[in-house]
C-alpha cells in the first residue's frame, strides 16, 4: 500500500527531532549507552538519511547499485560503519564525506534560507556607450632579475655535461638574456598610454532583442542558517500559473558554506518561489524559504481532559477498522 501511513524515513518526519537544542541531541555515531534520545538517534535519523540520499542527493538508480555493491562486498562479513560509507562513495562515485559527517557526525540541522531575490529584463533603449577616453603617461618598470642565484642555478652552471639552449643557439639571446648579463639597458622615458572609455556598441536594438528575447533574470541569494549543507531545489511559479523546478547540487556550497548566490534566466515573469516544496531535505524552518514571504500560522491546541488510554478500544471507543468488521 503505498498510502500506508509511516512515522520514519520521510524527511520531514524528523524536523521536530532536528529542531531539539544541541544539548538533548547526539551524533548517530554515538555509544547507545550516552544517547538521550534513543529512539529517534538510533532509528528515526539513520533511516531518513539514508532515504534522502537515495531520493534528493545520488538519486534512485545510483543509490540502489552502490547499496547493492555494498551488500556483495561485505556478504557473510563483519562491516563498520566506515565501510558503508567508503562503499556508498566507491560505488556511487559521489563524493559523500560532507553527508556522512554532517549527517552521522554532527548534530546542526539544514535551514537553507531564500534571502533576497532581483529579477532583471534586457533593455534595448539605452543606446550606444559613450566612446572616446584620456591619454596618460606611464612610466617603464625595469624587468625583475633574481637576488641571488639558488643553489639549483649554480649546479647547473657548474655542470658542463648540461647545454644550455641559448649557448647552443645564440638567436634565442634576446633583451632579457642581455640585460640579465649587465649587457642591456632599459629606457625608462615614459610613454603615452590611451585608455578608452568604453567600447562602441555595434549591436542595434533589434539584434539586441533577437539575440536575448523576452527573457528574465533572476538573482538568488541562499544563507545556510542551520549548519548542514545540503541540495538546493527550487519551485518556480510562473505569473501564467505553470511551475518547474529546479534541482542545484550540493557542490554549489564548496566555496562557501554560508552564503550563495546564483542567477537564473527563465521565458517568464515569476510569481513565486518556493525551496524544497516537497520537504525532502528535512529544512526546520519553511517559514523563509518563499518568495514573497509567507507567514507560517501559529497554533495551540484546545483539548479537555479525561482519564483512560489513547488508542482505540482502550477508552471505549471503536477504531474505523473495528466499526466496519463490527458491521
Amino acid at each position: 500500500d503505498n498510502k500506508f501511513p509511516v512515522s520514519k524515513g520521510a524527511a520531514y518526519k524528523i524536523i521536530d527531532y532536528m529542531k531539539l537544542p544541541k544539548d538533548q541531541l547526539e551524533p548517530i555515531m554515538t555509544n547507545s549507552e550516552n544517547i538521550i534520545q534513543f529512539g529517534p538517534n538510533a532509528y528515526s535519523k539513520p533511516s531518513t538519511g539514508l532515504n534522502i540520499l537515495r531520493e534528493t542527493i545520488v538519486g534512485r538508480e545510483l543509490f540502489d547499485y552502490a547499496f547493492k555493491e555494498y551488500a556483495r562486498r561485505w556478504a557473510f562479513k563483519h562491516p563498520t560503519p566506515a565501510d558503508l560509507f567508503r562503499t556508498m562513495k566507491d560505488a556511487s562515485g559521489e563524493d559523500l564525506d560532507w553527508f556522512w559527517r554532517g549527517w552521522f557526525y554532527g548534530t546542526e540541522p539544514c535551514d537553507i534560507s531564500l534571502d533576497t531575490v532581483k529579477w532583471a529584463t534586457l533593455t534595448t533603449d539605452g543606446g550606444n556607450p559613450k566612446t572616446g577616453g584620456n591619454t596618460i603617461s606611464q612610466n617603464v618598470s625595469k624587468p625583475l632579475l633574481n637576488s641571488f642565484d639558488d643553489i639549483s642555478k649554480v649546479r647547473n652552471r657548474e655542470d658542463k655535461k648540461i647545454t644550455f639552449a641559448t649557448d647552443a643557439d645564440t638567436s634565442l639571446r634576446d633583451f632579457y638574456w642581455r640585460y640579465d648579463r649587465g649587457m642591456a639597458k632599459v629606457d625608462s622615458t615614459p610613454v603615452q598610454v590611451f585608455i578608452p572609455v568604453a567600447v562602441a556598441d555595434t549591436f542595434t536594438n533589434q539584434q539586441k532583442t533577437d539575440l536575448a528575447g523576452k527573457k528574465n533574470m533572476y538573482e538568488l541569494t541562499f544563507s545556510n542558517k542551520g549548519g548542514l549543507i545540503m541540495p538546493i531545489i527550487i519551485e518556480w511559479t510562473f505569473k501564467d500559473g505553470t511551475k518547474e523546478v529546479d534541482r542545484i547540487p550540493v557542490q554549489i556550497w564548496r566555496k562557501n558554506e554560508n552564503k550563495v548566490i546564483k542567477t537564473f534566466l527563465k521565458d517568464k515573469e515569476v510569481a513565486s518561489i518556493k525551496l524544497d516544496p516537497m520537504r525532502e531535505t528535512a529544512d526546520i524552518n519553511e517559514s523563509n524559504n518563499s518568495w514573497p514571504s509567507v507567514e507560517t500560522p501559529s497554533s495551540f491546541q484546545l483539548f479537555k481532559g479525561r482519564t483512560g488510554g489513547g488508542r482505540g478500544g482502550a477508552t471505549g471507543n471503536s477504531n474505523p477498522m473495528q466499526k466496519e468488521i463490527k458491521n
